[in-house]
C-alpha cells in the first residue's frame, strides 16, 4: 500500500496535470503533426516528417509554451476559479503557488532553449509567443472583447509556427508551388478560430458568476447575454465562410463530410443556445464545441487518407 506521502506526491502530480491541462496537450500535439503530414507536406513520406528533429522540437516548444500558459493563467485565475470551478480549484490547490510559477518559468526556459537550437527566429517567435501568454493572463484578459480575441488567436498561433518553420524550409521558386497548402491551413486557421472565439463567450456565460465577483468585464456583464447570444450567433455564421473556401475553393477530400455535420450540429447548437439560461445549459454547449474542435483534428486524416499509405509503401522500397 501506498504510503501517506507516496499518495500527496500522486496527488499533487494529479493537481499539476490539472492544472497545466494535460489531457489537452496530446491533442495540439497530434493536431500539429497531422496539419504538417496531410496539408503542409502531403508530398513528403509521413516518417520524414515524424523524423524530422527541428519539426520536433518546435512541436514540443509549442507544447509546453501551452501548458505553462495555462499555469500562469490558473495562477491570476485562482479566486474566480474557486467560485466557478469550485472542485477543480481545490484539486490545483494542492501545488503551491510558488511551486506553479517554478514549473512555470523552467517549462519557458526549456521551450525558449528549444527554439534556440531550431533558429533565431525561432527563438523570437516563441519569446513573444510567451510574452503575449503572460501579458494576456495578467492584463488583457479582463478586458471585454479583446480578451476573447486574444485568447483564441494564442490558441492557434502553434499552426502558424509550423506553417513558418516549413515555409522557411523552401526555396522561392517552390513558393507558387505550396501556396495552396499554405492557404488551405489558413482557411483551417480562421475556422478554428471562429470555434475558439464561440467557446470563449461561451465560457464567459457559463462563468458569470466568477467573472461578475471578480470584476472581469466580460460581454454578458456589461451588455447582458442576449447581446452576447446575438454575438456568438453572428460568430457561427461566419464560420461558413472559411468552410465555403476549404469546400468549393480547395480540395480537402473527405474532410467535406466533417464539415458538413459540423455545420448540422451548428444549427442545433444556435437554437439550444437561445433557451439557455443556467450554467449547467452553458457547459453542455461548451462540451459540444471542444467536441467539434478534437474531432476536427482527428477528421485532418480524411483530407487525403492515401499519405500515410504512401509514406508506408515508401518505407517498404
Amino acid at each position: 500500500m501506498l504510503s501517506r506521502q507516496h499518495k500527496l506526491l500522486v496527488m499533487k502530480i494529479v493537481s499539476l496535470f490539472s492544472v497545466v491541462r494535460g489531457y489537452n496537450i496530446p491533442i495540439i500535439v497530434l493536431a500539429q503533426y497531422l496539419s504538417a503530414i496531410f496539408i503542409l507536406a502531403p508530398e513528403k513520406r509521413a516518417l520524414d516528417i515524424l523524423l524530422d528533429f527541428n519539426l520536433f522540437l518546435i512541436v514540443f516548444a509549442s507544447a509546453i509554451t501551452i501548458a505553462s500558459g495555462y499555469i500562469i493563467n490558473n495562477f491570476y485565475d485562482s479566486q474566480k476559479d474557486l467560485i466557478n470551478r469550485p472542485n477543480k480549484s481545490m484539486l490545483d490547490r494542492l501545488v503551491s503557488q510558488k511551486t506553479k510559477l517554478s514549473v512555470y518559468f523552467t517549462l519557458n526556459f526549456i521551450a525558449a532553449l528549444m527554439a534556440l537550437i531550431v533558429s533565431w527566429r525561432a527563438f523570437l517567435f516563441f519569446s513573444a509567443y510567451i510574452f503575449l501568454i503572460w501579458f494576456y493572463s495578467h492584463k488583457i484578459k479582463k478586458h471585454v472583447i479583446i480578451g476573447n480575441l486574444t485568447a483564441s488567436l494564442l490558441a492557434v498561433v502553434p499552426f502558424f509556427a509550423i506553417l513558418l518553420y516549413f515555409y522557411n524550409k523552401i526555396s522561392f521558386e517552390e513558393i507558387e508551388n505550396h501556396r495552396s497548402h499554405f492557404a488551405v491551413i489558413s482557411a483551417h486557421a480562421v475556422f478554428l478560430f471562429l470555434l475558439l472565439l464561440i467557446r470563449e463567450m461561451i465560457k464567459d456565460l457559463e462563468n458569470l458568476k466568477g467573472d461578475l465577483v471578480n470584476n472581469y468585464k466580460t460581454i454578458p456583464i456589461l451588455y447582458g447575454e442576449a447581446v452576447s447570444k446575438q454575438m456568438i450567433t453572428f460568430l457561427t455564421i461566419l464560420t461558413t465562410f472559411p468552410v465555403y473556401v476549404l469546400i468549393n475553393i480547395y480540395d480537402v477530400g473527405f474532410m467535406d463530410l466533417y464539415f458538413y455535420i459540423c455545420f448540422t450540429v451548428m444549427i442545433f447548437f444556435l437554437l439550444y443556445l437561445w433557451k439557455s439560461n443556467s450554467k449547467r445549459q452553458y457547459l453542455v454547449l461548451h462540451n459540444v464545441l471542444k467536441f467539434l474542435i478534437v474531432s476536427g483534428v482527428f477528421c485532418i486524416v480524411l483530407i487525403n487518407p492515401s499519405v500515410l499509405w504512401h509514406g508506408k509503401n515508401l518505407l517498404l522500397k
